[in-house]
């Protein structure tokens, strides 16, 4: 059983990149789905074929779905909504129309998201399960979402099972309601936690970040491969699509677009180190329907098979120290020994080594500290963070 989810910021071809994979997995033999976790679904209209919130199959071992949270959740969470609705209401504190908005859960869209990911893979429906993920913010927070919700769930079933067991000799069948609700929050908590299991065992899951060789793109890339790695995410390669061919009209237009895609190229082969990069020409046509998507696979993967796991290995680890420091340990086998010079700007870190150069974005732990110094030996840069500077007493 695979799981691969493409993200990446919205409008860089990660619905077509998912889509051209679902096909080339399906003419290679494996039973695939193809699903759509973003709220405005366009996996529909790269297949060009209408969709529903169930699996739809549009060719032969290729399956398609347009997740509804709205409709999963009016189907499966009526019954926890409607008791935190009825808690909310009591001593008519606050209207009707509040506490029914107040009752959805934190994180209530994600989770049946992310649910239906899990289902797939605990009932193995399909061999492989492709997921076309919402912009980069939403897919972390998504991502965030197991980790999060399970804090809320233990701390609301704690709280509420002390006073369902204490009451329940003397309550009976007056708490049977509030009884079945925690069970169900319970089961839930239990599910969201092989959710989490899932989502990072990296033999069965890999995320892989679509992007475009242009600054924004890029750095929004790089946020997103290192939050993945925070949360102990497998990334296992980067896609680099609508890449200018070199047969291109000439004219300044062209010259300067190449020029452009060229600089940045150069730097997500530094930044991305050390994941695979396949690289999606630029086409003059539409991509739509399986036999324009077949041959973006082809031509982006080559003879290989999209299924396969690309890299194995953490790309970032950070440890905290005794002594308030934090020490990141970044993966670097291609770069050669030399004098490690740091140069920090906000939450963008500038590392240079000889000749090899690279521009990192830091997660907010580490973009509020200094940077102590960095060293590399055995392929591995190890960068030390030093403790918040104190805060002056007011006069």
């Amino acid at each position: 059983m695979r799981i691969i989810l493409y993200l990446g910021k919205g409008g860089v071809g990660k619905t077509t990149v998912a889509a051209a994979t679902a096909v080339r997995s399906a003419e290679l033999g494996y039973k695939t789905l193809v699903a759509s976790t973003d709220i405005a679904h366009s996996l529909a209209d790269s297949l060009n074929v209408p969709l529903a919130a169930t699996p739809v199959e549009v060719a032969p071992n290729l399956w398609a779905q347009e997740i509804s949270v709205v409709a999963d959740i009016h189907n499966y969470w009526g019954t926890l909504q409607e008791f935190v609705s009825g808690m909310l209401r009591n001593g008519d504190r606050i209207n009707n129309v509040v506490a029914d908005e107040l009752s959805a859960f934190p994180g209530m869209d994600e989770i049946v998201s992310l649910l239906h990911i899990n289902k797939q893979a605990k009932e193995r429906n399909f061999d492989r399960v492709i997921i076309d993920a919402a912009p980069t913010g939403e897919t972390i927070r998504l991502l965030t979402m197991p980790d999060t919700f399970r804090w809320y769930a233990g701390h609301l079933s704690r709280g509420r099972s002390k006073v369902v067991n204490a009451l329940r000799p003397f309550a009976g069948r007056l708490l049977q309601g509030p009884a079945e609700v925690l069970e169900a929050l319970e089961k839930l908590d239990t599910a969201t936690g092989e959710l989490r299991e899932t989502l990072s065992n990296p033999e069965i899951s890999s995320y892989r970040v679509v992007l475009q060789p242009e600054k924004m793109v890029v750095r929004e890339a790089e946020r997103a491969v290192s939050y993945l790695g925070l949360f102990n995410y497998p990334v296992d390669s980067v896609i680099i699509n609508r890449i200018l061919p070199e047969s291109a009209e000439e004219g300044p237009f062209y010259a300067q677009r190449r020029a452009v895609q060229a600089k940045y190229l150069q730097i997500i082969e530094n930044n991305f180190s050390p994941l695979p990069l396949w690289r999606a020409p630029y086409y003059a046509h539409e991509v739509v329907g399986t036999e324009a998507l077949s041959r973006l696979a082809h031509d982006c993967f080559g003879q290989a098979d999209p299924g396969d796991i690309f890299y194995r290995g953490a790309l970032q680890e950070i440890v905290e120290q005794e002594d308030g420091r934090y020490l990141m340990r970044l993966p670097m086998p291609f770069v050669t020994g030399g004098d490690v010079r740091l140069r920090k700007r906000g939450d963008e870190m500038f590392i240079t080594i000889g000749n090899f150069k690279r521009e990192m974005i830091l997660p907010t732990v580490l973009a509020k500290r200094r940077a102590g110094g960095g060293s590399l030996q055995d392929g591995i840069l190890e960068i030390t963070f030093l403790p918040p500077d104190p805060v002056p007493e007011a006069v």
